[in-house]
């Protein structure tokens, strides 16, 4: 028994799959990228960069876009595969050192079909996976999958991290219709695609034929037949002010007969509504009964994408300065774990860079600062103390 679960077990790590892999180590990495050429569209470059704070100057290297107010498009294709019956696992980093403040940072999948050199906003994709920002008000991660020639969103907010260091977003897709996504290796958000997803009509909607009776009370409270409204009750909500008196050069001739001002009325009570009491034929509210759908059919390969052939960058950024990075797709779940755990390391050393940065650029600040607030006698004592301070040349006697 032992022995066939060593062998299950071994064969289970022969079939995990590496798909694609990028790390950006190379400077011709534009010898294997395409960059689209989709007329109309004034596209940025991207450039091979650690940035300006890091762990690995090396190793950190990815590509950043470079020109603000641009769209980025570029892409690269790989051997077509299929996640048929396996997990597919999409994983890449994003590191927005610019403080963006609106753009994207997501990867789109496509099939065989993208023509490269014409990628833009329209071209069909399989999956659009990553974090994008615009103000305030948008800072999520996008999951969309295409499905019957219609490209379908997470119906649930998922936040992504809008600070200035790496992070690594993986999105995980199971045979089992199942998806997780997880940001620096941990987990932020899962479900089933059929819940997640409009991908299926519901598979219950309201019967058409059924209509609430018209006798149905859904008022728990009705008025008191009983109670009637006070005699004096209606007071007008404004009067004349009685201390109010006609100004002496009034004329009657030039501005009309004088009238007092008004004022709230300390009687005026208001609208009068008969008192509450419960609704003896109240039946509660009314919930229209459902059907099973007779559109909806289930599908137990919502997971399933038949080829995937392209990753590219497809993005609007109005402040450039993203660096991408570490790109990988497989089928092996413990390999994405292994390589997204190193991004602690990664934050730790950029931090550890940019807090020598700030404080030096601190220090030159308050430096430029106090130089800026000296006045002109301050220099003048300066030069007075520089004066002073020089020793009077020896005096020695001719010879």
């Amino acid at each position: 028994m032992k022995a066939s679960l060593a062998i299950l077990g071994l064969l289970t790590v022969v079939s995990a799959e590496l798909f694609f892999e990028e790390n950006f180590s190379s400077p011709d990495w534009e010898n294997n990228w395409i960059y689209s050429e989709h007329p109309g569209k004034e596209f940025g470059k991207f450039v091979l960069t650690s940035g300006k704070f890091y762990n690995d100057q090396d190793k950190d290297k990815g590509i950043q876009t470079s020109q603000d107010a641009r769209f980025y498009a570029v892409s690269r294709k790989f051997p077509p595969f299929s996640n048929k019956d396996k997990p597919l696992v999409v994983q890449f980093s994003v590191k927005h050192e610019q403080n963006i403040d609106c753009g994207g940072g997501y990867v789109k999948l496509f099939d065989c079909n993208l023509d490269q050199k014409d990628m833009h906003g329209e071209s069909p994709y399989e999956i659009m996976f990553g974090p994008d920002i615009c103000g305030p008000g948008t800072k999520k991660v996008h999951v969309i999958f295409s499905y019957k020639g219609k490209n379908i969103l997470v119906n649930k907010d998922i936040r992504c991290k809008d600070d200035v260091y790496t992070h690594v977003y993986t999105l995980i897709v199971k045979p089992d219709n199942t998806y997780e996504v997880l940001i620096d290796n941990e987990k932020v958000e899962s479900g089933t695609l059929e819940d997640d997803f409009d991908f299926l009509p519901p598979k219950k909607i309201k019967d058409p034929s059924a209509k609430k009776p018209d006798d149905w009370e859904d008022n728990p409270t009705i008025d008191d037949p009983s109670d009637s409204k006070p005699e004096d009750w209606d007071k007008p909500a404004t009067i004349p002010d009685p201390e109010a008196t006609q100004p002496e050069d009034w004329d009657t001739e030039m501005d009309g007969e004088w009238e007092p001002p008004q004022i709230d009325n300390p009687e005026y009570k208001g609208e009068w509504k008969p008192k509450q009491i419960d609704n003896p034929k109240y039946k509660g509210p009314w919930v229209h009964p459902e059907i099973d759908n007779p559109e909806y059919s289930a599908d137990a390969n919502l997971y399933y994408r038949k080829e995937l052939c392209a990753i590219g960058f497809d993005l609007w950024q109005v402040k450039s300065g993203t660096i991408f990075d570490d790109i990988l797709i497989t089928d092996d779940l413990s390999l994405a774990s292994t390589k997204a755990a190193a991004v602690k390391e990664t934050q730790a050393g950029e931090k550890k860079m940019k807090e020598v940065q700030d404080a030096d650029e601190k220090a030159a600040t308050e430096e430029a600062a106090a130089d800026a607030a000296k006045t002109p006698e301050d220099d003048d004592d300066d030069d007075e103390d520089e004066e002073e301070s020089t020793p009077e040349p020896e005096e020695h006697d001719e010879l």
